[in-house]
């Protein structure tokens, strides 16, 4: 399973997409750091503990039990040293659903760069060929219009609108669901 060991597989401008490790925790905290204030909009309210290296360091681990479990892939996007994005393949359902949820996000310096778009085809690529999935699912506050063109891009289709489906920022929000039927 390629997209799931190793040093990953590259994107687009160097930047490469493999599972998050154990050792991550210092760069992942450094990249939700240097980010907080670009994602707070866009994520749930995050307790003062989650930016820390333990903090990081306590989620990769449960990510990685979820990993093994098969119910998650947790990647992080990566350039150099730095990490950059980080993506995720969450509830992970077998049986007569072959189903998953996408979610993303990608550093404010390196937006714009086709990152989003190369990581989202991977994810895709990955879950149909390595995964087995029929479908993915993704969620977008409506309005997170890059997002959404991202999504239109790896061929999602909206598919209509959760009221107050998922509390970011504090509050309870709408979010536009997607889909992409794999096969």
């Amino acid at each position: 399973m390629e997209s799931f060991g190793g040093t990953g597989v590259d994107l687009v401008g160097g930047v490469r997409i493999r599972v998050v490790r154990v050792s991550d925790a210092e760069r992942l905290s450094a990249a939700y750091q240097r980010n907080r204030d670009h994602l707070a909009p866009w994520e749930p309210w995050r307790h003062e503990d989650f930016f820390t290296e333990a903090g990081q360091a306590a989620s990769i681990e449960s990510k990685l039990a979820l990993f093994i479990a098969g119910s998650d892939v947790p990647w992080v996007l990566v350039d150099g040293v730095h990490i950059v994005g980080v993506m995720t393949l969450s509830g992970i359902v077998r049986g007569p659903f072959l189903s998953g949820h996408l979610g993303y996000w990608v550093d404010k310096e390196y937006n714009g760069r086709g990152i989003g778009s190369a990581a989202v085809a991977h994810a895709v690529g990955a879950a149909r060929a390595e995964l087995g999935l029929h479908r993915i699912q993704a969620a977008t506050l409506p309005h997170n219009g890059a997002s959404q063109k991202i999504l239109k891009r790896a061929d999602f289709e909206e598919i209509g609108l959760a009221p107050s489906y998922l509390k970011i920022a504090g509050t309870w929000q709408d979010h536009i669901l997607y889909q992409r039927i794999l096969y």
